[in-house]
């Protein structure tokens, strides 16, 4: 999409953690200041075997980038906690937000909004179902808002009885029915622990309180998410399941531009479904709901846990249904800030990780 529209975009900076052979062929083809490896290993990897025209930075150049005078927007989307110092120091610098890193707002949106109103920054959403909720948003007054209704695939094991979750594979967790993601955010997405993520990142997103913020599980994934206005009206957006539409329409607003896909053929789906999400089949979705109403340092806990448990699942040191047991005795062990600033988030991530390696 960039390469389509050069007159508009330019590549300023690129960056990985550890995927280097797709950074080198983006660098060759966009010709940036400099890229950034955040993984150290994969760092030396690239500094021994690759010559590129450009800088090459470890993991602190992603403060450098959030710094830039050459830099408009930022896309802030790595993975997980990491990705929260250096959309702050972006914020901070006045740079217009491509937000896919949901956690960031999780475990700190108290601190980003509040920067982003001082510094009067953009947070453009990029999760397909916060762009969904954005572009329904688009000309109303905030105060005819009355609710979200955030729509869930339900992840391969909607119809999969509870009894049997011990016995699900790595290979059975990552096999999405419609979407293609990373590792960690597909098993978030099979626990549900996503859509509860998303419940918090919206909450900060669009100001509402979190009782107004619901979540519909609808497998075909059409309909990407609703607003209900205060006049019994809802607002629908709608397109294939593919985040190419809501990457483009984050680094376009307020324009649309054109795109090469197929057009939707509603014959294809000729019915679409609806229904409530079992909360004692996906408990990640309830805790992420409580963690969010107790507010505080209670998002960064379940981040944090939530973390390490899918990395323990996907490293087969526990079973698919032990990642909420050990979210919830995380969120248990939680000595409460109810306003914690970055460093005492910081301190809290590196203290739940410590506590949730040694469960099991």
């Amino acid at each position: 999409m960039i390469a389509k529209y050069p007159e508009k975009f330019n590549v300023s900076y690129l960056t990985t953690n550890t995927n280097i052979d797709l950074l080198v062929e983006q660098a060759l083809k966009f010709n940036p200041e400099a890229v950034v490896i955040t993984d150290r290993s994969a760092f030396n990897d690239l500094i021994s075997k690759h010559t590129l025209k450009c800088e090459i930075l470890p993991v602190e150049g992603l403060l450098q980038i959030a710094r830039s005078n050459n830099v408009d927007l930022i896309i802030a989307a790595m993975v997980g906690f990491a990705g929260l110092e250096s959309t702050i120091e972006a914020v901070k610098n006045k740079k217009k937000i491509a937000l896919a890193n949901k956690e960031t707002l999780v475990v700190a949106g108290h601190l980003i909004t509040d920067l982003a109103r001082k510094n009067n920054v953009d947070i453009i959403p990029v999760d397909s179902e916060h762009s969904a909720v954005f572009q329904c948003l688009v000309g109303e007054k905030p105060e005819s808002l009355n609710r979200l209704i955030l729509t869930a695939s339900g992840g391969p094991f909607l119809n999969r009885s509870i009894e049997n979750f011990k016995t699900i594979s790595i290979a059975e967790a990552l096999n999405h029915p419609n979407w293609k993601m990373g590792n960690k955010i597909t098993i978030d997405s099979a626990t549900m622990m996503n859509k509860g993520l998303e419940v918090i990142e919206a909450y900060w997103l669009f100001g509402i309180d979190r009782e107004k913020i619901d979540v519909l599980v609808h497998p075909q994934s059409i309909i990407h998410s609703m607003v209900e206005f205060t006049d019994g009206s809802i607002k629908a957006q709608l397109g294939i399941p593919d985040m190419k539409l809501p990457i483009q329409y984050a680094l376009s607003y307020p324009e649309r531009l054109d795109f090469n896909f197929s057009p939707m053929d509603f014959s294809k789906y000729d019915t679409l479904t609806f229904q409530e999400p079992d909360l004692l089949k996906f408990r990640c979705l309830d805790l992420a709901y409580k963690s969010l109403e107790s507010g505080g340092t209670y998002p960064v806990v379940l981040n944090a846990a939530n973390e390490i448990a899918v990395e323990k699942f996907l490293t087969n040191q526990i079973t698919f249904d032990v990642i909420p047991d050990i979210i919830e005795k995380a969120l248990d062990k939680n000595k409460f800030n109810s306003d914690p600033d970055l460093n005492e988030i910081i301190e809290c991530d590196r203290v739940t990780r410590d506590i949730c390696k040694n469960f099991a």
